[in-house]
């Protein structure tokens, strides 16, 4: 975007644009660019919130004002969102494995039944828009590999790059079931309930240690997560609980 903005304003196109991370914006150099101390992937802060997201917008769109850049402005506000214990229940309660789901494939397709009808919820909200889809395949099919993979513990090195796809959809389908459900949490919150009380984030932290393990396939553990995200989930029969209640 840096070098097509230069391209513009030599033909006399002002441009702005939007930054998440400002070490990026210093290092280019854009004509003009607002830093947002929002997370990565929601440069207008907090989705839904028309209003938040205009006076990001307009902040952007107001550097076109200035002189010639290089222009490197903060955005003087922090995303909006509710305390995590001033928000409802997580209406989802990911309740400990039973004898009934012993393998990762049904536990894993129980939790994507969980959640379908939310992320449909979502997607009808957002006029049927999702980034669901960067994979051939359906998220029954992606929940039935990943959990046959995980229950005859073995590596998809035949088809890493289907893998990533598979796995980049598997995120985005829980990331949107989760944000539609009330209780307005965070960005950092919906993560942390993916990686750390989700059978996928159990999961995904298997493939982490796995692919960790073995130095030609290591920079696949870094494209499923990074470190820190992974850090909570630990890939056993873990106690998968509930976010609390406001009476907790």
């Amino acid at each position: 975007m840096c070098a097509l903005s230069y391209y513009l304003e030599a033909a006399g196109i002002l441009t702005t644009g939007i930054s998440l991370v400002r070490e990026n914006a210093e290092s280019m150099q854009p004509p003009r660019s607002l830093w947002v101390p929002f997370a990565l992937g929601r440069p207008l802060g907090k989705p839904n919130d028309t209003a938040f997201q205009h006076r990001v917008i307009d902040a952007a769109l107001s550097l076109l004002a200035a002189p010639a850049g290089p222009v490197l402005e903060d955005f003087a506000e922090e995303a909006p969102s509710t305390p995590f214990e001033d928000a409802p229940a997580c209406p989802v309660s990911f309740a400990e494995p039973n004898s009934n789901a012993q393998t990762w494939t049904a536990r894993l397709n129980a939790e994507h039944i969980q959640l379908q009808p939310w992320y449909e919820l979502g997607k009808r909200r957002r006029k049927g828009r999702s980034l669901v889809g960067a994979s051939s395949s359906t998220l029954t099919e992606i929940m039935d590999r990943l959990g046959g993979l995980l229950d005859r513990d073995t590596l998809p090195t035949d088809d890493l790059k289907g893998f990533k796809l598979a796995i980049e959809d598997a995120k985005t389908f829980y990331l949107e079931a989760l944000t539609a459900q009330p209780g307005d949490y965070s960005a950092q919150k919906i993560e942390q309930i993916l990686w750390q009380q989700t059978q996928l984030g159990a999961g995904l932290k298997r493939f982490y240690d796995r692919f960790s393990a073995i130095p030609k396939l290591a920079i696949m553990a870094r494209l499923i997560a990074s470190r820190q995200a992974i850090g909570g989930a630990t890939g056993d029969e873990i106690e998968i609980k509930s976010l609390p209640s406001k009476e907790d």
